[in-house]
């Protein structure tokens, strides 16, 4: 039984223990956590599909959306399987492949993020200053933008996690195990680069748009008259819309993000001993931000649904379904 409990039993006194609990616990959590995983890669997949497929969506806005859905597809196809896995069972592809995984799912978090702030400064030039956005906003710089933030955090977490990498089972306390840790000068530098500014630059141009866009709607309301009565009802429907998509964004990014960097943000290292009532929920409620985002990103753009029903009904395997109007 001792043996049977052990992740490699033929390393009796350097194994680690298998993951023990209740089976129907096990099976409920296993269920959840594959349904989170199948919806966060179903609901990037339509948007890279819609994205892709019709000609109309090629716009600079929307490659960076598709970005955004790329990184989040992969955090629904490859991170949550493997960490349903887990949860499960033990780590058993060695140590090459644990400091891959590691340095992949790093990437794809951290560049979610990066795609996350390239969004709201999209957004803010084009609020900010509609008449020569097409001209600062173009499709050349918006794929070099996005080249670089993928470029930038690849090269970034190739540093921070540059000892983790070289010895990639140095921190594990027994075979079976793949943990990455870093250390409280590089969780410090790390909380701040992928916590505390981009929501600092999310939180202030949204503020910003939001401020241009209440000001656009009393501007139209103050300089026609005869209308007021509908555009006071236009303006307000306007500001507790936009105020309501600036509350989403931040308090989804806040509540998804918090746990994972708590250990950081108290000063703590992020080692197994130090982060072990928060390593799992953490680590899921991050990745849970990659579900919410195609719903906060792409739901709420009228696009997005008509495409799920052209998609759905398969009829973007007619031909010249690529030319469809889809902004009516």
């Amino acid at each position: 039984m001792e043996e049977a409990e052990l992740c490699f039993p033929q390393l009796l006194n350097a194994s680690c223990k298998r993951p023990t609990e209740h089976q129907a616990e096990s099976v409920f959590i296993s269920v959840l956590l594959s349904c989170i995983s199948l919806l966060t890669a179903v609901l990037n997949l339509l948007v890279i599909v819609s994205i892709s497929h019709f000609r109309q969506l090629h716009t600079p806005t929307n490659l960076l959306l598709l970005s955004l859905a790329v990184s989040d597809f992969l955090v629904g196809l490859l991170l949550m399987p493997i960490r349903i896995i887990l949860i499960e069972s033990c780590w058993v592809w060695g140590n090459v492949l644990c400091g891959v995984f590691q340095y992949v799912s790093y990437i794809i978090t951290s560049s979610s993020v990066g795609n996350m702030v390239l969004i709201s400064v999209d957004r803010y030039v084009a609020i900010h200053d509609p008449l020569t956005y097409s001209t600062k906003v173009t499709h050349e710089r918006v794929r070099v933008c996005v080249c670089v933030c993928w470029a930038c955090s690849v090269s970034y977490n190739g540093s921070i996690l540059h000892d983790f990498l070289m010895h990639p089972d140095a921190y594990n306390s027994c075979y079976g195990e793949c943990v990455a840790v870093i250390n409280y000068v590089t969780g410090a530098v790390d909380v701040v680069l992928t916590f505390i500014g981009p929501i600092t630059v999310i939180i202030v141009l949204y503020m910003r748009v939001f401020v241009v866009a209440v000001s656009q709607a009393r501007a139209m309301r103050s300089q026609i008259v005869s209308l007021q009565g509908s555009i006071c009802v236009v303006s307000q429907k306007s500001e507790r819309k936009a105020a309501k998509t600036l509350g989403v964004v931040v308090v989804v990014f806040l509540v998804c993000f918090c746990p994972y960097f708590y250990p950081s943000l108290a000063g703590e290292d992020t080692s197994p001993s130090t982060t072990a009532a928060f390593s799992v929920f953490g680590v899921w409620l991050l990745y849970c931000n990659s579900c919410m985002n195609p719903v906060i990103y792409a739901y709420f753009y009228p696009w997005f649904r008509k495409s799920i029903r052209l998609i759905v009904t398969l009829q973007i395997l007619k031909p010249g379904s690529c030319d469809a109007n889809m902004l009516q």
